[in-house]
Parts: structure tokens; sequence; C-alpha cells
């Protein structure tokens, strides 16, 4: 039986940075669906719960800080893996996404290649920790 490809769900108000990291994640084999902010975020994770969230933390409306909190505030959410997407590399703000819960934090510009193998090992990890 075939694998059903991962679910990845990529959050970012900017577009290129959007279109890019759905190119990239499709690219790697992932399923891909986007939002461009933090409410149709959650309104996506509702309907169809993805396999991990890239997840930029300054967006229009709520922050990606608010639904990294209130995605691991939800029993259902609660092991969704994610990874914080931002352009600010201050220390504090890491670890402030760390601190919420965050998986993995990476730095925009980042390498695509790290990227995709920050989320696979994620993903990976997902399933091993899957009963």
């Amino acid at each position: 039986m075939a694998q059903v490809p991962a679910h990845v769900l990529v959050v970012d108000d900017e577009p290129n940075i959007l279109l890019s990291l759905e190119f990239l994640m499709q690219q790697a084999g992932f399923d891909v669906t986007t939002a461009e902010d933090g409410e149709s975020a959650l309104a996506h994770i509702d309907a169809n719960r993805p396999d991990l969230l890239l997840l930029d933390i300054s967006l229009p409306g709520i922050s990606g800080f608010d639904v990294l909190g209130q995605l691991r505030a939800t029993p259902a959410t609660r092991h969704l893996k994610i990874i914080m997407l931002t352009a600010h590399g201050r220390e504090i703000e890491r670890e402030k996404g760390m601190a919420l819960g965050a998986d993995d934090y990476i730095t925009k510009p980042f390498s695509t290649r790290a990227l995709v193998e920050m989320v696979k090992a994620l993903l990976t990890e997902a399933n091993h920790d899957a009963p």
C-alpha cells in the first residue's frame, strides 16, 4: 500500500515566502496547504489537521505566538509538530517560541535544505511517537 504524503500547513503573510515554501515542501514530497494569517490557519487546522505546521511569528491579526499558544492549549492539537519561522533572530523570541511549545525554530533567510531536513526529522519523530 502506498504511503500517504505528510500534510504540511505553511502559514506566512508574505506571498513570495508562502509560494516558495509551498513549492519547496511539494518538491520534498509533502502534501501542502497554505494560509496567510492566524485565523485562517486555525480554521484549516480545525477542518483538516496537518502533520506539521510551518508558522511565521509576524502575522496580521493573531500572531504566530498566539496561534502556537492556542494549539498547545487544545488537547487535539497539543502534539502537532510546529516549526516557527521568523525574520527576527533575537534570542528572546526564540526562547518565547520554544517556551510556548514550538518543536523547532528557523530564522529567515534560511537554508532550504536545512528546513526540509528539519521537517523530515520532526515528521519521523512524530511517526515514532504515534500509538
